[in-house]
């Protein structure tokens, strides 16, 4: 089961570490830093801590299944949710509010996700 969560974070770090190097590229190229916090979000959550995640999971073999489930499904809603809904507040194609709501339920996704994740951690199990 880790393996399969891994293999599900890095192929999607993978596709943010694309799109916020794409973005950055294109912001460098138009000398249009608009989406500058987007692109700086994709990178961080997206690319990065989804990848610390991915390495997680192919480390260490924690316990916890249903909570291991829950980290990983809330960090992929909470990293779509916060950096679309950046996006979509920036944009603002859709009414502030559904772009509010995007924006404030992926973060709180997404804080959820780091908090179950300190919770899986401190309650691994170590080798001695």
């Amino acid at each position: 089961m880790n393996m399969k969560y891994s293999n599900l974070l890095l192929r999607l770090s993978a596709i943010f570490g694309l799109i916020g190097a794409a973005m950055g590229g294109h912001m460098a190229g138009s000398y249009d830093y608009a989406y500058k916090p987007v692109h700086a979000h994709i990178l961080v959550v997206g690319w990065l801590s989804i990848f610390s995640w991915a390495v997680y999971y192919r480390v260490f073999q924690p316990a916890a299944k249903v909570l291991s489930a829950l980290h990983v499904y809330t960090a992929i809603i909470g990293v779509v949710g916060l950096t679309a809904g950046m996006a979509l507040n920036i944009l603002q194609v859709l009414p502030r509010a559904v772009n509010l709501i995007v924006y404030i339920g992926g973060g709180a996704t997404l804080l959820l996700s780091f908090s179950l994740f300190c919770l899986l951690v401190f309650t691994q199990k170590t080798n001695k």
